[in-house]
């Protein structure tokens, strides 16, 4: 049976791609536990320093899968722990670049908003149905009001239909509008601009900016100083400091 999920690695830059087409992405067991496990493998492959997310065939994911359910039967969410993946809160502090193509629907736009950067094709559309269908969203409850601000959140969560591309756009939500045909070579011109930067240095100041948004501001200084600390002592640290008195590229090592 051929993996729902995608992991394909061209250089430092992991491509993860929802891969039940015929289904338009929608999510049931078998993607659940295959976006699950891509994920890890992003989070623990040392090679790997950035991720795009994407979909196959004409959607990215069109939310849950109504005739095949991602939570086991005989359980419900709250004996199911549900740090397991992005959109759920498991911590990758690597860059991760949502390529959105067509639809981007209920748990396909929680994943969005968990990612860091975001590029739409023309003819994507975003939003959460879930109210439409009688039951609340809530990863996206959770994470839209700081993405998006709290009238565009509620624009998204509680009316239930799709916005365009163009309107993500203007929400914040997504940072570029380009053509179809261009998403996935737009998304890895991204990517590699990212790989030029250090990649304990990326994750380091990643780390820093989602944990300051939890504590109070002298906490979050000290927090982020620490760090810092950590960070200078590196490999990577040393050879970007040689590098700039030297005038050249740097070489990252990632350690």
């Amino acid at each position: 049976m051929a993996d729902k999920v995608l992991y394909e690695r061209d250089g430092r830059v992991a491509t993860i791609t929802y891969n039940r087409p015929e289904a338009l992405n929608a999510v049931n067991q078998e993607l659940r536990d295959d976006l699950d496990a891509a994920w890890a493998r992003f989070r623990d492959d040392d090679e790997a320093w950035v991720a795009i997310v994407t979909g196959a065939g004409r959607a990215f994911c069109v939310g849950h899968d109504l005739k095949g359910g991602a939570v086991p039967r005989g359980t419900t969410h709250w004996e199911t722990p549900s740090l397991t993946s992005l959109e759920n809160g498991v911590e990758v502090w690597k860059p991760v670049i949502a390529a959105v193509n067509g639809y981007a629907l209920g748990f396909g736009l929680t994943l969005v908003s968990a990612c860091d950067f975001v590029i739409a094709a023309e003819g994507a559309e975003l939003g959460f149905p879930e109210v439409r269908l009688g039951v609340p969203t809530i990863q996206g409850s959770v994470r839209m009001p700081a993405r998006v601000g709290w009238q565009n959140a509620m624009e998204l969560l509680l009316l239930g239909e799709r916005v365009s591309a163009q309107r993500a756009q203007e929400m914040g939500l997504v940072g570029k509008v380009v053509p179809t045909d261009e998403l996935l070579a737009e998304a890895r011109a991204l990517a590699d601009r990212l790989c030029r930067s250090a990649p304990l240095a990326v994750r380091a100041t990643k780390e820093v900016a989602w944990r300051a948004q939890q504590l109070p501001f002298v906490e979050a200084v000290r927090f982020g100083e620490t760090v810092r600390r950590v960070a200078q002592a590196t490999e990577d640290a040393r050879e970007g400091m040689a590098a700039a008195r030297e005038q050249r590229e740097p070489v990252w090592r990632s350690r």
